[in-house]
């Protein structure tokens, strides 16, 4: 039986083929259903993203039939030449880093740790997830808390979108408080919406050349979208701006600004200009009570992030080795003590129904000195038998190592033990049964 982990990511496969081997989450309990119906599939996981789809498994093969059956995904094509294979501690070693966002496309995001823990969600309600892989979640899940307290991994942003955002946060006490205006619709200010309704902006405003494409976007998340034409009307209501569009010419020009704060009694506005080139004239700048920061600004931050989150993953991934080789210690301690598990519940089982057996001669009124005699026999007999039959057939057999080990676990017996006095006396001529 063997831990398995088989996917796509960012890395092995383009985005074309990762869309057709996404799965929905209408279509995750069916999906489920089908692995777990596998003959060799004990347990099993199904994490599915836009920069990955991966099967974990408990599974009593090497996953040849899983990587067929993710294969014949509608319009996968030839899936297996972009597929990965992890098996065991690699397996483990692979979730670990999936969770603390050291396989992420973006190193350190946080959001992948949300959908690891959704998928197992998922497994569990649809009864495919048993002991073995719940705990391996469970443990992944405690991994990457490790990793995000201990290290700097995901505590700056390393996208011109989420620098752009996390300064508005910094600039504005409470970005609940704040109106931002997005103008263009493609996507850095998709993200940025995605960003700024994660902290809570109090209002967007998304403004495009395209109004059918600012409505959309407006539509996802909450916002109100205008024609690019009613910019200069709605200016004065926004205390942060963004804008990315592909405008060869200034969209925001120091005019615009000027009559937008006018309006706003100069209360001070934030611009944010992501586009290359500038949707914002560079002398908006000299107004007072506006601070104007352009994707160059960004950048040097960003890249001093960038070899922030690189030294933190070098510390993540020396927690997340360490945790793999805890939890594969961990495993293997429990598969050795499973025989002694299997031992402790065949003498309990063997006690309760020889206990049983003599309390219903007890009650049937049999002599209670035959019954504890019967008692003990069939005790012995019970405990005894698998071990003796096994040492017999060792002996048939020749299996030395066998006989060994007995000796190690039956040591043996000396002069003047009353067991060894038993055995001498059973074994005096004339004693053996007829």
């Amino acid at each position: 039986m063997s831990l398995l982990v088989l996917g796509i990511n960012h890395q092995t496969a383009p985005v074309g083929l990762r869309e057709r081997v996404a799965f929905g989450s209408d279509a995750m309990p069916r999906a489920l259903a089908e692995l777990r119906a596998m003959p060799a599939v004990r347990e099993v996981a199904l994490l599915s993203t836009c920069n990955r789809t991966e099967l974990y498994a408990l599974a009593d093969d090497r996953g040849d039939a899983l990587a067929d059956w993710l294969a014949s995904h509608p319009d996968a094509g030839d899936l297996h030449a972009y597929l990965y294979r992890h098996e065991d501690a690699d397996a483990v070693r692979h979730l670990f880093r999936v969770a603390t966002g050291l396989d992420s496309l973006v190193l350190g995001e946080p959001q992948i740790l949300g959908q690891v823990k959704e998928a197992w969600a998922v497994a569990r309600g649809a009864g495919t997830l048993g002991t073995h892989l719940d705990r391996l979640f469970q443990h992944a899940f405690t991994t990457a808390k490790r990793a995000r307290t201990d290290t700097r991994i995901g505590a700056n942003p390393v996208s011109v979108a989420s620098a752009a955002v996390r300064l508005a946060q910094e600039s504005f006490s409470r970005l609940e408080d704040a109106t931002v205006l997005l103008i263009g619709a493609g996507e850095t200010i998709e993200l940025a919406a995605r960003h700024l309704v994660e902290g809570k902006a109090k209002r967007l405003l998304v403004a495009n050349r395209t109004l059918a494409h600012a409505q959309e976007l407006a539509s996802r998340h909450g916002g109100v979208a205008l024609p690019l034409g009613e910019l200069d009307r709605h200016l004065g209501e926004a205390d942060i701006v963004l804008s990315a569009t592909a405008s060869r010419t200034p969209i925001v020009t120091r005019a615009h600004v000027s009559d937008a704060l006018a309006k706003r009694r100069h209360r001070p506005m934030l611009l944010l200009d992501l586009a290359v080139p500038r949707d914002i004239e560079a002398d908006v700048a000299t107004l007072d009570d506006v601070f104007l920061y352009t994707v160059d600004d960004l950048e040097r931050s960003i890249e001093d992030n960038r070899r922030s989150r690189r030294e933190a993953a070098r510390e993540a991934e020396a927690i997340v080795e360490l945790q793999t080789a805890r939890y594969v210690e961990a495993l293997q301690a429990s598969t050795r003590h499973a025989p002694l598990k299997r031992l402790r519940a065949h003498g309990e089982r063997s006690r309760a129904e020889a206990v049983a057996k003599a309390r219903a001669q007890l009650a049937a009124g049999r002599d209670p000195n035959e019954v504890l005699d019967l008692l003990a026999h069939t005790l012995v007999n019970r405990l005894l038998h698998p071990p003796t039959a096994a040492l017999r057939e060792a002996a048939l057999s020749g299996d030395a190592e066998l006989a060994r080990a007995a000796d190690k676990l039956f040591p043996p017996l000396r002069p003047g033990d009353a067991a060894a006095d038993d055995h001498a006396a059973e074994n005096q001529p004339g004693n053996a049964d007829a």
